[in-house]
């Protein structure tokens, strides 16, 4: 593995735990927790459909139809991520509900090298990079025992099968979603396009599940209060769009598996330290030993990970 993508992941997961605070500022402005991300993701749409005019790379867009079909879908990796937040934060928890996302994201790119599904080149993972991947596993579920408590475990666990499976499914769309840009990337040879073209799918997606609430009866998004908007609250859109676009470049050079657990582990110390110093408007939270073993644990897989 090069040796910038390993401090570049890590800053790349870390502004997740941004891109998370920015999506709380936009959705308590609105009102409409479904309004903010399709705002967000339209965000991160037009930013980088600027990029690509600049880079002089629209054009790539007039060569989709010689894609394969599937290959155009990767977008919807983000909107059922999104969606699927929204969902079931209220009914988990957050943190149980990241959990079990991680748990998702680390099972999907596991499966995509081993069996080289979606265009990603087969590297069947080793005793080092299995073991490293437990140890991610037990740091998450360590992180979100510590800060969640076991009962929240437990409550999570009773009666609740269908959304923890529904979370493991949202996580394991992250990585299939990279896997799937990089594939539309080869055929492409354009990847600010390509960033763009995830997004633009997202955000429809995103708007038809808006548009669907609407119908039913949801109260409205709010425009007006979004002046109150701190302007770090305005980069959630950058931040997925770094996010997604770093991703599908880099699982075609050093794997699935890899890439999602260094995102992980930098988005899990940004998170340890919003928590410690309150940063992002959010509340200051203590730190707890079990939840730095957690982390400790997650960081040392993702080091075995990365040395198979």
């Amino acid at each position: 593995m090069e040796a910038l993508a390993i401090p570049f992941l890590l800053l790349v997961g870390s502004l997740l735990a941004l891109q998370a605070a920015a999506n709380v500022q936009l959705s308590a402005a609105m009102g409409s927790p479904f309004g903010a991300s399709t705002l967000q993701l339209g965000i991160g749409a037009a930013l980088l459909l600027a990029a690509a005019a600049a880079a002089g790379s629209l054009g790539a867009f007039g060569t989709l139809d010689e894609a394969e079909p599937w290959a155009l879908i990767g977008g919807l990796g983000s909107a059922v991520y999104i969606t699927a937040g929204i969902v079931l934060f209220p009914r988990l928890g957050a943190l149980v509900a990241v959990g079990l996302f991680i748990a998702g994201q680390t099972i999907a790119s596991l499966l995509l090298d081993g069996f080289g599904w979606l265009g990603v080149a087969r590297d069947a993972p080793g005793a080092a990079a299995l073991l490293g991947a437990t140890a991610v596993a037990l740091g998450t579920w360590l992180i979100v025992r510590a800060q969640a408590g076991a009962g929240a475990l437990e409550e999570a666990a009773r009666g609740r099968a269908g959304w923890i499976a529904l979370a493991i499914v949202a996580g394991a769309a992250l990585p299939v979603q990279g896997a799937i840009n990089a594939r539309l990337d080869t055929e492409l040879d354009a990847a600010i396009a390509v960033g763009a073209f995830s997004f633009l799918v997202a955000t429809a997606a995103m708007s038809l599940a808006l548009g669907g609430i609407l119908t039913a009866g949801a109260a409205r998004p709010q425009v007006a209060p979004l002046a109150g908007v701190p302007w770090w609250g305005w980069l959630g859109g950058l931040c997925g769009a770094t996010y997604v676009t770093a991703v599908f470049l880099l699982i075609p050079e050093i794997g699935a598996a890899p890439v999602v657990a260094l995102t992980v582990a930098g988005q899990q110390l940004a998170s340890v330290a919003v928590d410690r110093y309150g940063l992002l408007r959010l509340p200051r939270r203590r730190i707890s030993r079990r939840r730095i073993a957690g982390v400790a644990v997650l960081l040392a897989g993702v080091a075995l990970m990365n040395l198979s």
